[in-house]
């Protein structure tokens, strides 16, 4: 018997199973029979072991065995019979295991099922897809952040300005105390960097090599210090040295820098040029990528197995774990999957609407697409065919590219059907520069 669960969760689904307490027994008596052989018990011959005490040491957990199997059977031809798809592992409640004098024994399983996914008319979409040309202006913004990255620095009079680089002592008292990261010694940082607040630098422009200063100001309420955020503090900052940038000159040895063995300025501008074609176009696809898989999850509403999204959320803050320890941060044990609940949920909710995109409209990946994108992955590298051969070196590195490929099929497909709206935007909208100064 199945009845559907509760009405906050229209996917559950509960079933009601029975394993005959007789066949359980027979299966566990041939099972010990078979296992007796191989038992080793202190003052018995190796294979003379009695069945009786083989059955009081094995007995139970050969019994838990053999019910699991045997209710994992019920259980797949029950909802085979329903065809049901099954979303993550069910749960079985025991309803009369230890009931004497009970021939079998009933348990109720409750699991979710994937929901039916009406795609619709995905005709009516709209998204504007950003427009650029890139000409001399963009390569010469290019150039000259190129510049600032590899600027020197030297020791200057002047009041400090944005782009110096500063070293200072600083002591921040809360309440007339101090407080954990209210100070340094010899702290270097580059003005204008975003690296921080911008009431705390504000405070240090204009000052000069060995001047020192103290000022009150109000931490951001959502600072992620607790003991400080939306607090008014005062620092003591004492600047100890300060530099100018030095940028270097446009020259052979400047192209030479970008690896432009030949020094040849006109080479350099134009492998500038075209590294900034590949990624323009690559945050264009992105753009328009997000504006596609948005109008999915605005257009195909479905209800999300509950079970999927916390193994996706738990994912998540596994991931999130490993990123840090990789980094050499210490594991937060504190971080749970409960922080990327709505993460995890948007992520399934489109795997799900997408994977019934693909499958309706029997979209493959082709041999030549694998080719393809790889050969673009590859030009980010220094040497583009020995990354191929990489690839190609391991059917399963293959492998591990075609679900990408496969959901930019989907995006294309989608794209095709879309109304696609030109829209013209600047190079730094698109780069997403700019010269605010955050946290």
């Amino acid at each position: 018997m199945q009845t559907q669960g509760e009405a906050s969760n229209p996917l559950e689904r509960n079933i009601e199973l029975s394993v005959s307490r007789e066949k359980v027994e027979a299966e566990v008596g041939v099972r010990l029979k078979r296992l007796a052989p191989k038992v080793k018990v202190q003052g018995f011959r190796p294979g003379k072991v009695p069945l009786k005490i083989v059955a009081q040491q094995y007995g139970h957990q050969v019994e838990h065995e053999v019910l699991g199997e045997l209710l994992q059977q019920q259980f797949n031809d029950a909802v085979n019979q329903e065809n049901y798809r099954v979303a993550g592992i069910p749960g079985f409640e025991s309803r009369n295991s230890d009931a004497n004098g009970a021939t079998s024994y009933e348990f109720r399983a409750t699991f979710e099922i994937y929901p039916d996914i009406e795609l619709g008319d995905l005709s009516s979409i709209t998204v504007n897809k950003p427009v650029l040309q890139i000409g001399d202006a963009e390569i010469q913004k290019t150039l000259d952040i190129l510049r600032k990255q590899r600027a020197t620095y030297e020791p200057t009079d002047r009041p400090a300005q944005t782009g110096d680089r500063v070293t200072i002592d600083y002591r921040g008292v809360l309440d007339g105390e101090g407080f954990p990261g209210g100070q340094a010694d010899d702290y270097s940082v580059i003005l204008g960097n975003g690296h921080l607040l911008e009431d705390f630098e504000s405070s240090i422009l204009g000052m000069t090599a060995g001047q020192e200063k103290t000022f009150d100001m109000t931490f951001p309420a959502d600072y992620p210090g607790k003991d400080v955020a939306g607090k008014k503090v005062s620092f003591t900052i004492r600047l100890n040295k300060l530099e100018a940038p030095k940028l270097p000159e446009v020259d052979g040895e400047f192209a030479k820098s970008l690896g432009v063995a030949e020094g040849d300025i006109d080479k350099m501008r134009s492998e500038i040029k075209a590294n900034l074609q590949r990624e323009i176009s690559q945050r264009i696809r992105t753009k328009l990528k997000e504006q596609v898989m948005q109008s999915l999850l605005d257009k195909v509403l479905i209800q999300v197995p509950k079970v999927l999204i916390r193994q996706e959320a738990d994912r998540l803050a596994e991931e999130m774990q490993n990123s840090r320890a990789a980094r050499g941060f210490r594991k937060d044990q504190s971080l749970s999957g409960d922080v990327f609940l709505e993460k995890a949920e948007r992520r399934v909710r489109l795997g799900l609407i997408l994977s019934k995109l693909i499958d309706t409209h029997e979209l493959s990946v082709k041999p030549e697409q694998i080719r393809s994108f790889i050969e673009e992955y590859a030009q980010g590298y220094e040497n583009p065919e020995q990354v191929i051969k990489w690839h190609y070196a391991s059917p399963e590195r293959l492998k591990e590219i075609e679900p990408l490929i496969l959901e930019d099929n989907a995006v294309s497909w989608l794209l095709d059907k879309a109304k696609i709206i030109d829209q013209s935007v600047t190079f730094d909208e698109l780069m997403g520069y700019s010269h605010a100064t955050n946290v």
